[in-house]
């Protein structure tokens, strides 16, 4: 059965990426999930099937933002994203997009990311 929508498109990309990649005590997966109004970020250990940190856009420290996910706010939240991980003594991660495109939002908390200390 084909596709038919831009959604299982993203799915299908998404399962194409999760069968090469994994999340490991020591490297966790970072995974991101963007919806119309909201930025979701986990951090995955696959071998003991356990999310060892989250962070999103309804967070306490962006809550106030609200509305659609900017740019701006993508990049608020890969700083938080860092910052939750650096706490739990993450260091390096292995980022998993979700099936989306590299680029935009995405793009901008991976960057903000790396420059607040995640190594990927």
């Amino acid at each position: 059965m084909r596709p038919r929508t831009k959604q299982e498109y993203r799915v299908r990309r998404h399962l194409r990426l999760r069968r090469k990649i994994r999340g490991t005590a020591e490297r966790p997966r970072m995974s991101v999930f963007v919806s119309q109004r909201h930025i979701y970020v986990q951090f995955i250990d696959d071998m003991a099937a356990r999310t060892l940190a989250a962070v999103s856009t309804q967070s306490e420290p962006l809550r106030a933002q609200g509305g659609h996910p900017t740019l701006e706010t993508a990049r608020a939240l890969g700083r938080l994203a860092a910052e939750a991980a650096r706490a739990q003594g993450i260091e390096t991660v292995v980022f998993d997009r979700g099936g989306f495109r590299y680029g935009g939002r995405i793009a901008a908390l991976a960057e903000a990311a790396r420059q607040a200390g995640l190594k990927f």
